[in-house]
């Protein structure tokens, strides 16, 4: 899975682990990205989002909980 949203561009990001003796060593901090599946047209439609962008769409009303039934 990559490892950046493709609704908001968020990925990875890198930084350092310091210690208690100010030693410091490269680390990654990555996005918490969950896969979500929309009904667009009638076709389901697979995303890899952050959980931020998840949480967008749940407050704009563009998501909601109710399991994904396609008309046929």
């Amino acid at each position: 899975m990559a490892a950046r949203c493709e609704l908001t561009g968020k990925g990875k990001q890198f930084g350092h682990n310091v210690s208690f003796s100010l030693r410091r060593t490269k680390r990654v901090f990555k996005p918490n990205l969950q896969k979500k599946t929309f009904v667009v047209d009638g076709q389901k439609v697979t995303m890899t989002l952050s959980t931020q962008a998840i949480r967008t769409l749940k407050k704009k009303g563009i998501v909601s909980n109710k399991p994904i039934e396609v008309a046929k």
